[in-house]
C-alpha cells in the first residue's frame, strides 16, 4: 500500500537521489498490477470506483450517503433547468424602450417572475449543497482514520464528494456563459424598487433578494459556496488537524491526475463525460485545497503536483479545458503569491 500511495501522491518537489528511478519503478509496478491483477488493491479499487458509477455504500456509510444522494438527485434537475434557461431579454428590452407602456411592463414582469423563482431555487439548492459537502468532509476526515484510509473505507462517500464538485464546476460553467441570469434578476430588483406595476407580487423578499444578489454577483457562485463551506468546516473543527482535510483533497487531486495522464487508466474512460468528470473534480479539489491550506496549492511545499495537473489539463481535447484553467486562474487565492513558481504562472498564462 505504501508503494501505491507513493505513486499517487508523487510531487515533483520530493527529494532523494533515487526518487525518480523509484517513482518510475513503482509506477510501472502499479500499471502492471492494475492491468494483470484486476485492481485487487483496495486503493486501486477506489481509483476505479472514483470514475465509475458503481461505488455502493457500506452499512456504515448509508445514512450520510442517503442524505447526500437526495441532494445529488436534485442536482441533475438544477443543471437541466439552468441549461434550458433562456431569460426574458426580449420582454425586458421592450419594457425599457417604452417605460410608459403599462401592458409591456406587465408582460416583462410576468416573464421575469417565474425565472426569478427558478433562480431562487438555484440559490436555495446551493445551501443544501453546502450542508451536504460539510457532512462528507466530516465523514472523510474524522478520527481515528487517516484521509487515505477514509478514501479506501468510504469509497461511495468519496464518489459523492467528487460528484458534488462535478456538479459545481458544471453549474458555474453554464452560469458564466449565460448573461440573462444577471439581467433578469437586475430587472426584477429595479422593478420592485420602483413599484410601477399595480398589484405587484414579489417572488422573494428584500432579505432573500440581497442574499441572491451576492450569490449571482460571483463569477462562480457554486464554487464560492463550496470554498466558503470548506473554510468554515476547518475553522469550526479546530481539534481536527487541518492536514486531515487538505490531505483528503490532495489525494483526490492526485488520483485524478494519475488517471488522466496514465494511458492504461485513460483507456477505461467510457465517454467524454467521464473525462470531464475527472478534470472537474481535479480542479475542484485543487481550488478547495488552495482556499483552506495556509500556503495554498501552488507553493513548493504543496502536496499537489500543480505543474503536472496544469499540464495534463492543457493536453486534453475537451472544449471545457479553458474554463477549468480559468477557474484555476481566477478563483484560487494563492496563485499570485511570491511562493508560486514562475513556471506555474507561465503555464497558466
Amino acid at each position: 500500500m505504501g508503494s501505491l500511495l507513493k505513486v499517487l501522491t508523487y510531487n515533483e518537489h520530493d527529494q532523494g537521489p533515487n526518487f525518480s528511478l523509484d517513482f518510475e519503478r513503482e509506477k510501472g509496478f502499479l500499471n502492471y498490477f492494475c492491468l494483470y491483477f484486476n485492481f485487487s488493491s483496495p486503493f486501486l479499487n477506489f481509483c476505479l470506483d472514483f470514475l465509475s458509477f458503481d461505488a455502493q455504500p457500506t452499512e456504515a456509510e448509508t445514512a450520510i450517503w442517503n442524505q447526500v444522494n437526495a441532494v445529488l438527485e436534485e442536482a441533475q434537475t438544477i443543471l437541466a433547468e439552468l441549461q434550458s434557461y433562456t431569460g426574458a431579454g426580449q420582454e425586458i428590452r421592450e419594457a425599457i424602450q417604452s417605460p410608459c407602456d403599462l401592458p409591456l411592463q406587465e408582460k416583462a414582469w410576468n416573464a421575469v417572475c417565474p425565472l426569478v423563482a427558478k433562480l431562487k431555487r438555484f440559490y436555495e439548492f446551493s445551501l443544501r449543497l453546502e450542508n451536504a459537502l460539510q457532512s462528507l468532509l466530516e465523514a472523510l476526515t474524522s478520527p481515528p482514520y487517516a484521509p487515505t484510509q477514509h478514501l479506501e473505507r468510504e469509497q461511495a462517500l468519496a464518489k459523492q464528494f467528487a460528484e458534488i464538485l462535478h456538479f459545481t464546476l458544471s453549474f458555474d460553467e453554464l452560469k458564466m456563459t449565460n448573461p440573462a441570469i444577471q439581467n433578469d434578476f437586475s430587472y426584477y430588483r429595479r422593478t420592485i424598487s420602483r413599484n410601477r406595476i399595480n398589484n405587484l407580487q414579489s417572488e422573494v423578499n428584500n432579505e432573500m433578494a440581497n442574499r441572491m444578489s451576492l450569490f449571482y454577483a460571483e463569477a462562480t457562485p457554486m464554487l464560492k459556496t463550496l470554498s466558503s463551506a470548506t473554510t468554515k468546516f476547518v475553522s469550526e473543527n479546530k481539534t481536527l488537524p487541518i492536514e486531515d482535510t487538505t490531505d483528503c483533497l490532495s489525494t483526490m487531486a492526485c488520483v485524478c491526475r494519475v488517471m488522466l495522464e496514465t494511458p492504461e487508466y485513460r483507456s477505461r474512460f467510457t465517454s467524454t463525460e467521464t473525462l470531464l468528470f475527472c478534470m472537474r473534480v481535479m480542479v475542484g479539489v485543487i481550488i478547495l485545497y488552495d482556499h483552506v491550506h495556509p500556503v495554498g496549492a501552488f507553493a513548493k511545499t504543496s502536496k499537489i503536483d500543480m505543474k503536472g495537473c496544469i499540464k495534463v489539463l492543457k493536453e486534453q481535447p475537451s472544449n471545457s479545458t479553458e474554463g477549468l484553467l480559468n477557474a484555476l486562474r481566477y478563483t484560487t487565492r494563492h496563485l499570485s503569491d511570491d511562493t508560486t513558481s514562475k513556471q506555474i504562472r507561465a503555464l497558466l498564462q
